[in-house]
């Protein structure tokens, strides 16, 4: 039983990291089309850190930042520009992070398939104990 268990415990630290790493994505997603004024960081994406985890699973260790030069441009009828006209957009690579949104979205449908079937052999489990 407790190897069933270890299973869950795991498959739970995979949605987890999973979700987290889903969130950024969709942080990074949102803020494509920011601008701010051109002497201003533009928004940095988001990159979730992950490592094994003491005892079994994964755990998010970090949140790494992207860079906050962003790609600056010249529109003075921008109401963000600046006193020289420029605005500055986020630099999001909207294909890469669709890419990534698939893997992860691919690991949490993993990590759940994994989490409901080690569910229904503990279900199972507990049956035969009744009988």
């Amino acid at each position: 039983m407790a190897g069933l268990f270890d299973t869950i415990g795991i498959s739970g630290t995979g949605l987890t990291v999973h979700r987290k790493w889903m969130d950024a994505i969709a942080d990074n997603l949102s803020n494509v089309n920011d601008a701010v004024p051109g002497d201003q960081p533009a928004f940095a994406e988001r990159y979730v850190q992950a490592s094994s985890a003491p005892g079994g699973g994964v755990e998010v260790t970090g949140i790494r930042y992207g860079s906050s030069a962003g790609i600056e441009s010249y529109d003075p009828q921008n109401p963000l520009a600046d006193a020289k006209g420029y605005v500055r957009h986020a630099d999001v690579d909207v294909t890469g992070q669709m890419t990534q949104m698939i893997m992860a979205q691919r690991g949490y449908e993993a990590n759940l398939s994994v989490l409901s079937r080690a569910t229904e052999a503990y279900q199972q489990a507990l049956q035969l104990g009744n009988k």
